[in-house]
């Protein structure tokens, strides 16, 4: 059994993990801000951690993240906030929980990003612009760190429930991908270790998860 810090894990994708990695085995604690969250994550069977992006420093962090194995980072501001947000949280945030994790002995560490030609082609607002430049940067920052890293990058994310299938690679064509298979993936790399220091595209597909995950461990 794995212990598994996630940061963002009251977001879309973190409370569909909190669920795979219960049905692996494997113990999952989820940070929050909001109180009424903890409830919920409790429910779901995470171990609910109080602190928030915004006020914690690297030490703090460490010491919430301390006796974990794993480290997953899948918060986001979402777009509320305007860029100020999405730099503190998409940003700094990840730059927070990257030393805190190094600091607390975490050498795992699964970064859900996003894709770079997400929504090429359509006129975007400045914020969205800002956006992607805070996620390639952040992307940067954890790919040069000693960390025993991986960055996931999905596709355009779906509520649909999720078909267990994908495709996964190195560089692939832009795409849709449920939060379900997105969950699904990051709960089969934490199985997976030996899939490492790795940039990852995802978006739906036709190969099941675990054979997907498996061949990109080469």
């Amino acid at each position: 059994m794995a212990k598994v810090f996630i940061v963002g894990g009251a977001g879309k994708v973190g409370k569909r993990l909190i669920k795979r990695l219960g049905a692996r085995g494997h113990q999952a604690l989820a940070l929050y801000r909001n109180t009424e969250q903890a409830e919920e994550l409790a429910a779901l069977g995470a171990t609910p951690v109080a602190g928030s992006l915004l006020e914690l420093d690297v030490a703090k962090l460490a010491a919430l993240m301390t006796g974990s194995d794993v480290a997953v980072f899948s918060a986001g501001a979402g777009g509320k906030g305007g860029p100020e947000m999405t730099n503190a949280i998409d940003g700094k945030g990840l730059e927070l929980t990257v030393a805190a994790a190094r600091q607390a002995g975490i050498r795992r560490f699964l970064l859900i990003s996003a894709f770079p030609e997400a929504l090429r082609g359509n006129q975007m607002s400045d914020g969205f612009e800002n956006y992607m430049r805070v996620k390639k940067r952040a992307d940067v920052h954890l790919a040069e760190s000693d960390l025993d890293w991986v960055i996931l990058r999905p596709g355009t994310l779906l509520d649909e429930t999720g078909s267990g299938q994908v495709r996964a690679g190195l560089a692939i064509p832009y795409g849709d991908v449920s939060r379900d298979d997105v969950a699904a993936t990051i709960a089969e790399l934490v199985d997976a270790p030996q899939v490492n220091r790795i940039i990852i595209e995802l978006t739906e597909g036709a190969t099941p998860i675990a054979e997907a995950v498996r061949r990109l461990g080469g």
